[in-house]
């Protein structure tokens, strides 16, 4: 089966390279794409600089590839990958503790994957899902919160081995008058519709973390896939 996949960048890139990039990005090194054209053109902009949105296909037989939006599991699992790439503001004891438990029990061995999909954690979803290790957002707000402004997707090429099957298709300019702009109003929702109190507040019911840290809940725990509504 084949992938159509586009990265937003400010260069053409017609051969990406295994091994090279960020470290310190959302799951780590690896080649970020998206399955969205406008989306990748969002990406590749700046303010008064244009970008590219560079088109692939990925042959994908063969290839490992952990999808964490499937049923197999939940948000805890992509905050734990983040936790181990990102850099996470620790303020508090139970931030820390935060952490801890959940490196200890939604672990991840994504590093033997070929390819993931997952959500992309820009400056405003990186800062809902702080605000749930500090205790301040419920788990169902972290998972209503991660929808807003519709971030959309990523699809992260890992291996050696899904490096060798994507050819690249050619680009398409991002005019950053159109994108930029875009690109703001994207978070400036996401931002609004957070801080939205009569959206996001409190119901009955609600989990933070300090209830999944003193009733140790693990992955398999019922109320952690019927706690979203």
């Amino acid at each position: 089966m084949k992938r159509k996949l586009y990265h937003g960048s400010q260069n053409i890139i017609e051969k990406p390279a295994w091994g090279y990039g960020k470290k310190y990005n959302d799951y780590g090194l690896g080649f970020y794409c998206t399955e969205n054209m406008d989306m990748a053109k969002e990406w590749g902009v700046f303010a008064n600089k244009d970008g590219f949105a560079n088109c692939y296909e990925l042959e994908c037989d063969g290839l490992r590839i952990l999808d964490l939006n499937s049923e197999d599991y939940c948000i805890l699992h992509w905050l734990t990958i983040l936790l181990q790439n990102r850099e996470f503001d620790i303020p508090s004891g139970l931030a820390l503790e935060a952490k801890e438990y959940l490196l200890k029990y939604f672990s991840v061995d994504y590093e033997s994957f070929d390819a993931i999909i997952g959500y992309r954690a820009d400056d405003s979803y990186f800062s809902f899902a702080q605000d749930f290790i500090n205790g301040a957002i419920s788990y169902r707000q972290l998972n209503w919160a991660m929808h807003l402004g519709k971030l959309g997707q990523q699809f992260v090429l890992k291996s050696k081995k899904a490096f060798e099957q994507i050819e690249y298709l050619g680009y398409e300019v991002a005019d950053s008058g159109e994108w930029y702009a875009k690109k703001m109003v994207r978070d400036k929702t996401a931002r609004r519709e957070y801080f939205d109190i009569d959206r996001n507040r409190y119901k009955k019911g609600d989990i933070y973390i300090i209830q999944i840290i003193d009733e140790e809940m693990k992955a398999n725990d019922l109320r952690l896939r019927q706690s979203l509504s």
